[in-house]
């Protein structure tokens, strides 16, 4: 499979290079990995949708992945299938926080909830997207929760509360205590010693 998936880069880099950022691809965890910039983003995602060799028709996912520290926060990633090739392929985007990536509704209509939901959990910004509005929060909503800096405390929640019979809101309640995962401080164990484990404190 990682065979056929570098001479599909190779492929790719030859026809469009262009379009791929840098060195720009990478076969990993069995699929390959191509990294573009902003304005090349419809003409790549066009010609792997249209091209024969390529063919990847089927839309599946675009998510965002947060990385505070970096000036271009955001990844905006795009994953897609080749029913004709049996391939998958990542497309990824750097973006900053105020800086809008297009829309690909035009190229896979089926990524306009899935843009929409970027925008809502991440703030990623899709210029041209028919109706670029929060899709999972509540309305009036502020801040974005899938954010590395997004507080945990200090907001509200909105459910409806069966027994009143409406709409109730109430402070965020985290369902376990908050755990910084140092590596240092392991969870509570219990109090009695299961069998087999005596012989694990003994060495």
């Amino acid at each position: 499979m990682s065979e056929a998936l570098n001479e599909l880069a190779s492929y790719i880099r030859e026809a469009r290079g262009a379009l791929v950022a840098g060195s720009g691809s990478e076969v990993r965890y069995g699929e390959l990995t191509l990294t573009t910039k902003a304005e090349s983003l419809i003409a790549l995602l066009t010609f792997l949708r249209d091209d024969v060799q390529c063919g990847f028709v089927s839309f599946i996912d675009v998510c965002g992945v947060d990385y505070p520290q970096r000036p271009d926060r955001f990844d905006v990633v795009y994953h897609l299938l080749s029913p004709r090739q049996n391939q998958r392929i990542r497309v990824k985007v750097a973006t900053g926080e105020n800086e809008p990536v297009p829309s690909i509704t035009s190229v896979y209509p089926g990524a306009d909830w899935f843009e929409r939901e970027a925008y809502d959990m991440y703030g990623i910004l899709f210029t041209g997207h028919p109706d670029l509005r929060r899709i999972l929060t509540d309305y009036g909503f502020e801040g974005y929760p899938l954010r590395k800096d997004f507080p945990l405390t200090g907001f509200v929640e909105v459910r409806y509360d069966n027994e009143a019979k409406r709409v109730v809101y109430e402070p965020v309640e985290l369902k376990q205590e908050f755990r910084n995962f140092d590596f240092l401080s392991p969870w509570e164990g219990t109090e009695y010693v299961l069998p087999g484990d005596e012989k694990a404190k003994s060495r």
